[in-house]
C-alpha cells in the first residue's frame, strides 16, 4: 500500500509531461521544476514502483515496457481527474437530481410555476419535488433543500432567506353574508375559524386589540394537512382562514376573498427559508444554482403580490 504522504497524482503528472515533452529540462520548464528536482522525482517513483520505467540516455528517454503501461494508465487517469474536478468545480454545469422539499403553499404558488424557466437554463439538473407542510429531516430523507416558512429552529443547517409575507384573515362574500363580518375580535367567537393540523402550525390567531395583542384559539368544524388546502376552504365558504398575504392577493383583487379585521392585524412577518447541509461552505453546484435563481425570483414575485 502506498504511503500517505507520497503525492500520487503528482509525481504521475510530472512522470507524463517528461514523456510527452520528451526530456526532464522541458518537463521542468513546464512544471516550474528544476531538472534535476524532475529527475530526482522519476527516480524516487521508479524506486517506490520497484521497477525501470524509462532508459536513459545522453540524447533520448525511452519508455521501457512497464514504463508505457505506467504512462498509458496514467494518462487515463489524469484524464478522468480532470473530468472528476470540471464536475464538480465553480465552473461546470449545474447536473444531477435535486431533491426539493417544500410547503404547499410556496409549492404551489412559487415553486412550479418557475420550475420550466429554472429547467430550461439548467437543463442537466433532475428536479425531485416533494410538497408537505409537515417539517421533514433533510438528511433522514435525503433531500438536498427545503423550503420553510415561519421561524426555523435551531439546528446544524444552513439557511438563506427567500423572501417573506404578511399573514392575513379572509373570508369568502357568501360566507360573510350568511355570518356576518367581524368587527372586532369578540366577533370572531361566533365564526367558524378554520384551522391546519401540521405540527408547525400556529395554536392561534395574533390579534391588536386597543392596544393590546391577544391570541386567538382555532375553534373550527374543519383542519387540514396544509396551508393550501386552507386556501381552498375558505374559497368554498366554509369559514374564515388566516393565511399568507401572497396567497390570497389575487383572490382579494377579483372578489373571491374578502379581508378581515385588517385594523387588528398585528402586522407578523412570516419568513420564508432554504435549508440545507452545507457545512465546509462547500454544496453542490446544482444546489447554489437553485439557491441564487430561486432567491432572486421569489422575493420579486412575492413584492409584486
Amino acid at each position: 500500500m502506498a504511503r500517505l504522504d507520497v503525492n500520487r497524482s503528482g509525481e504521475l503528472e510530472v512522470f507524463v509531461r517528461v514523456i510527452e515533452l520528451g526530456g526532464f529540462s522541458a518537463a521542468a520548464r513546464a512544471c516550474g521544476l528544476t531538472p534535476s528536482a524532475v529527475s530526482k522525482l522519476v527516480a524516487r517513483l521508479e524506486q517506490r514502483l520497484g521497477t525501470r520505467l524509462v532508459n536513459r540516455s545522453t540524447r533520448q528517454l525511452k519508455l521501457t515496457p512497464e514504463g508505457c503501461t505506467y504512462y498509458e494508465r496514467g494518462v487515463r487517469i489524469l484524464a478522468d481527474l480532470d473530468e472528476a474536478e470540471r464536475c464538480v468545480s465553480e465552473h461546470a454545469i449545474p447536473r444531477g437530481r435535486l431533491r426539493v422539499n417544500a410547503n404547499v403553499p410556496f409549492g404551489h404558488h412559487f415553486l412550479l410555476p418557475l420550475v420550466p424557466e429554472f429547467l430550461a437554463r439548467y437543463p442537466d439538473v433532475k428536479l425531485d419535488i416533494m410538497l408537505t407542510d409537515e417539517v421533514i429531516d433533510i438528511l433522514e430523507e435525503r433531500t438536498d433543500i427545503a423550503v420553510r416558512a415561519g421561524p426555523l429552529k435551531s439546528s446544524n443547517l444552513l439557511a438563506r432567506k427567500l423572501g417573506q409575507t404578511q399573514m392575513m384573515i379572509v373570508g369568502a362574500p357568501d360566507y360573510l353574508a350568511r355570518y356576518g363580518t367581524p368587527t372586532t375580535p369578540e366577533d370572531l367567537q361566533q365564526h367558524n375559524r378554520l384551522g391546519a393540523n401540521y405540527v408547525r402550525a400556529q395554536p392561534g390567531w395574533p390579534l391588536r386589540h386597543a392596544n393590546e395583542e391577544i391570541v386567538l384559539p382555532i375553534s373550527g368544524n374543519a383542519q387540514v394537512s396544509d396551508g393550501e388546502a386552507l386556501h381552498r376552504l375558505a374559497l368554498a365558504g366554509l369559514g374564515l382562514a388566516r393565511l399568507a398575504a401572497f396567497q390570497v392577493r389575487e383572490d382579494i383583487a377579483a372578489g373571491r376573498l374578502l379581508p378581515v379585521l385588517e385594523h387588528c392585524n398585528p402586522g407578523d412577518i412570516e419568513e420564508i427559508h432554504a435549508v440545507y447541509v452545507g457545512q465546509g461552505g462547500y454544496m453542490p453546484l446544482r444546489v447554489r444554482a437553485f439557491l441564487d435563481f430561486f432567491a432572486e425570483r421569489v422575493d420579486i414575485r412575492i413584492r409584486d403580490k
